[in-house]
């Protein structure tokens, strides 16, 4: 199930634009109570339609979103795990990439509950080189501490932006070795100040690990800043290969040529 619906996207444009439901309705020439209904998750075909380019969205993709059209293909690729957990209403996710050779793993943020994360390291027989985290809010570092309790030997790695106490500090441009595997960070931030993109080659396809900067055709809230947040996903994330794997903190796994095709936000695709 995709984190987010039609509705849900315009109503991130509108608030990262300040813009106002009178004043959208009054630009794309519609009544207001119509753009009430759209945000109730109504499918109002032509209203979608205008009011998308007003907005910067792209109408097509927006309409495939309203329709239901599309969910990216499923993704299972050797070495990568994912783990779902509860934050009310939504589910987060944390993820495992694995070394085959040494067996050693880096997790990636930790979801709400770690107990199957943890659980598959141990079954698995893997030992945890690093934990790297995309940002900090709640539901991305609820079980930071227990992890810290089982693995004491981890390295911890945090945007110097939302520093932690006990863990390191990096910047855009940190890289990482794991025998085969190969890391960078990437600095995307705007959904919050220090949000990263981790950049994993030495798997059977490149992996990213997005956190909330993209969801699978949506994107972060753009909490810090909405031009931000599309101008690093635009130069950061998108202009990565297509067979690009992209893990976000919620919703489905994609590819970086499936939201080329269906991600609403970027209509120059």
């Amino acid at each position: 199930m995709l984190e987010d619906n039609h509705e849900d996207i315009i109503t991130k444009a509108l608030r990262g634009q300040g813009v106002g439901k009178s004043a959208i309705a009054e630009r794309a020439n519609v009544e207001r109570s119509v753009i009430d209904r759209i945000l109730r998750g109504e499918v109002l075909e032509d209203v979608i339609a205008c009011i998308a380019p007003v907005l910067g969205l792209s109408a097509e993709k927006l309409l495939i979103s309203a329709r239901k059209a599309w969910s990216p293909k499923p993704v299972e690729l050797t070495g990568l795990k994912r783990f779902e957990s509860d934050f009310g209403e939504m589910s987060v996710s944390a993820y495992i990439v694995c070394e085959q050779d040494s067996r050693k793993a880096w997790i990636f943020d930790t979801g709400t509950d770690c107990n199957s994360l943890i659980s598959f390291i141990e079954e698995d027989g893997l030992k945890v080189d690093s934990i790297l985290l995309t940002h900090t809010h709640r539901d991305h570092i609820y079980c930071l501490d227990q992890l810290k309790c089982k693995f004491p030997s981890a390295n911890i790695y945090v945007h110097k932006d939302e520093s932690i106490e006990q863990v390191t500090q990096i910047e855009d441009g940190f890289q990482l070795s794991l025998h085969s595997l190969k890391l960078i960070a990437l600095h995307t931030h705007g959904h919050s100040a220090g949000g990263l993109t981790y950049l994993i080659e030495g798997l059977p396809c490149p992996v990213a690990i997005v956190g909330d900067a993209l969801f699978a055709g949506s994107m972060g809230g753009g909490m810090v800043s909405y031009q931000d947040a599309l101008q690093t996903n635009r130069e950061k994330i998108m202009t990565l290969p297509d067979n690009c794997v992209l893990c976000p903190g919620h919703g489905p796994m994609t590819t970086v040529g499936e939201e080329k095709k269906y991600n609403p936000f970027f209509p120059e695709f």
